[in-house]
């Protein structure tokens, strides 16, 4: 295939502005965003097993229920009934006195409760751990701080990386397409290392096209999801409401549906699917719902990992069903799938390791092209002189290498930190949610600075040990607090929970071959490469 050298040189400066100006910021995005597709295994790992309260048979719930709301009433307007031990939750019912949001607040305390072996309410008031909120907040914001308008800045400049992320991948299959039989499966490693790059960032960018042009559209969706649904909300939707308020009923909170009967109400709705946990809404007030969430991994639903059923928790009676999978209308059954491609929501376990390998496969995909510019400005030597010399770089060479291993290698020891500090601040008796955003922002620049002061080559080496003892780290804390539980650290056995570990443990041994192959290449490469020991920075 053909297509003229000036069209192809347009489409190749868009593909690389886009893409470096956005690149950095989606690498946090897919690295974070990886992570928190396993989000309920990662809040069991980080929360002590002193938190956790006993999960109750469902023939129990009714019971819970009416405690819960006879003796704590300002629970009525927001009350969670968990019925999946594996969700993360530390208990069966929580409250926390406001409504679900998508805020990360380090001060918000909530109440858990059981039943004891003798039936009797067990109430305790805690704050719950961050750590998973933190990860999946990293992957809407990429870290950046500041609020616009009640939502995150980050977010809405994710948004219009987004954007720019969608315009690099189009350009760049573009530039690609002359070249897309003859080079789609060449991958040469040697000396021409701007080659190998190259190789290794079009097999990337076209074996996982379809997965980046959803992940980037939806983030455009997600990031500017108020001014989309507030203008086509009323065309697509409807005006129909979704807390109408049942008629001839009285507004308390004694007279609730059992929630056996419930959950058999949405058996009959939909009994492909698994009721997983009820949230109450506005009980004792007019428009009072409960809202069961369902999951079946072999279907795609609009929600992170359930679809949802809302009833009236006095008669049982359907409300809004909409959110059920073939429920809704043609504009529904076209943005479900959306929502469940970016949550990786549909094909259990399997798929969620699909999109951790994708999501890491992502964040080397920007990588590798801020590699490749870099390797594409550096100056040569001249190859004229008969012993090689160092050459010095260009200043913004030296500023990209910098910013790509700081900023890179940065996030990567920022979550683990802050992983560490899951488990070892509570050990010393301090606040863990207090010292998460501290904890990550202090590694976080560190790292970039250490980048930009020791340069590209220097870093990447001890950055890269770095990430490696961290990572290290992790497993050796979870072993430590199973073996030794005196010490104020747990562990799990679970295989879900210690998969984090495991995960940990691999992502240690990759960094020690980074580090390994970054000091190889600095000692040993190319004198006038911005990745050489002895080159003039």
């Amino acid at each position: 295939m053909k297509i003229r050298s000036d069209i192809l040189k347009t489409y190749l400066s868009i593909h690389t502005w886009t893409g470096i100006l956005a690149g950095l910021l989606l690498f946090i995005g897919f690295f974070a965003g990886a992570l928190t597709v396993f989000k309920e295994p990662l809040q069991q790992w980080s929360t002590p097993p002193s938190e956790h309260m006993t999960f109750i048979p469902v023939e129990q719930a009714d019971s819970l229920l009416n405690q819960v709301l006879s003796r704590y009433p300002e629970a009525a307007p927001n009350l969670l009934l968990t019925l999946d031990a594996g969700s993360g939750s530390p208990a069966p019912v929580s409250w926390s006195g406001h409504a679900p949001s998508h805020e990360v607040d380090v001060g918000v305390r909530y109440h858990y409760a059981s039943l004891d072996a003798n039936g009797d309410l067990l109430v305790r008031e805690q704050a719950p751990g961050l750590l998973a909120e933190l990860i999946d907040l990293l992957h809407r914001t990429g870290g950046i701080p500041g609020e616009i308008a009640d939502e995150y800045a980050g977010g809405y400049i994710m948004g219009i990386a987004g954007g720019m992320y969608f315009l690099a991948l189009v350009s760049g299959l573009i530039v690609f397409l002359p070249v897309l039989i003859k080079d789609l499966f060449a991958l040469r490693p040697g000396k021409n290392l701007k080659r190998f790059w190259q190789d290794a960032h079009n097999l990337l960018g076209v074996f996982s096209l379809p997965f980046h042009l959803i992940i980037s559209l939806t983030v455009v969706v997600f990031a500017f999801h108020d001014l989309f649904y507030g203008s086509l909300g009323k065309f697509i939707y409807g005006e129909h409401k979704m807390f109408t308020p049942p008629p001839k009923v009285k507004h308390q909170t004694i007279n609730l549906q059992p929630v056996t009967h419930l959950i058999a109400k949405a058996k009959s709705v939909a009994p492909e699917f698994r009721v997983t946990e009820l949230r109450y809404m506005r009980l004792g007030k007019p428009g009072a719902v409960v809202r069961l969430a369902m999951e079946n991994p072999a279907y795609v639903v609009r929600g992170a990992h359930a679809a949802y059923l809302v009833l009236n928790p006095y008669t049982g009676e359907v409300v809004n069903e909409r959110m059920l999978p073939g429920r809704g209308n043609v504009w529904s059954s076209m943005v479900d799938p959306l929502f469940s491609v970016h949550f990786a929501s549909y094909g259990g376990t399997l798929m969620r390791w699909v999109y951790l390998l994708a999501g890491i496969s992502g964040a080397i995909l920007f990588y590798t092209g801020n590699l490749l510019w870099i390797e594409k400005r550096r100056k040569q030597a001249n190859p004229r002189q008969a012993e090689p010399v160092a050459v010095a770089q260009r200043r913004s060479v030296r500023i990209m290498g910098g910013l790509t291993v700081g900023i890179a290698l940065g996030s990567v020891a920022g979550v683990g930190m802050c992983m560490l500090a899951s488990k070892w601040l509570p050990a010393l008796n301090a606040e863990r949610n207090a010292w998460y955003f501290p904890v990550y922002y202090i590694s976080f620049s560190a790292c970039v600075l250490t980048a930009l002061c020791l340069g590209a080559s220097r870093a990447a080496y001890w950055l890269s040990t770095a990430c490696a003892v961290i990572a290290a780290a992790i497993p050796l804390t979870s072993l430590t607090g199973y073996l030794f539980p005196q010490s104020g650290l747990w562990g799990y056995a679970e295989l879900s929970i210690v998969s984090v570990d495991v995960a940990a443990a691999f992502a240690a041994t990759g960094f020690y071959w980074i580090a390994m192959k970054t000091r190889q290449r600095a000692q040993y490469g190319q004198m006038h490469s911005v990745w050489s020991s002895k080159s003039l920075v």
